[in-house]
């Protein structure tokens, strides 16, 4: 696959909405993560799926970094979405854990690069 196709299909509605469930699910995730009750109850789980989410993430990056090279970080949206998944990869980084709700915005940046979904 050239980068082209790769850049072509990272911005194809099924990849777009794919991400917007994720991000979706991870912010569920993050707010029950936030219940002392659920945490004992499903602590690992909960962890669990969230890591999973952050691969995604980082995989999403990765596809991006190798579709546009250095114009990856010529996109506002780029820098904020590396940033945010990568402060989520620094260990013992948990004081800034509070970064990773504003994964969310994730979804204004899918929003605003979608004409179809801005009516």
């Amino acid at each position: 696959m050239t980068r082209a196709a790769l850049a072509n299909w990272l911005e194809t509605p099924l990849v777009r909405n794919g991400i917007i469930v994720v991000i979706l699910f991870n912010a569920v995730i993050l707010g029950l993560e936030t219940s002392p009750a659920i945490m004992d109850a499903f602590g690992p789980f909960i962890l669990a799926l969230d890591k999973i989410c952050l691969v995604i993430f980082v995989i999403e990056i990765v596809l991006k970094l190798i579709a546009h090279r250095l114009q990856f970080f010529r996109n506002g949206w780029n820098l904020f979405d590396f940033f945010i998944v990568g402060v989520a990869l620094v260990p013992g980084a948990q004081t800034f854990s509070v970064l990773r709700a504003l994964r969310i915005l994730r979804v204004l940046r899918v929003i605003s690069a979608a004409p179809s979904l801005r009516r």
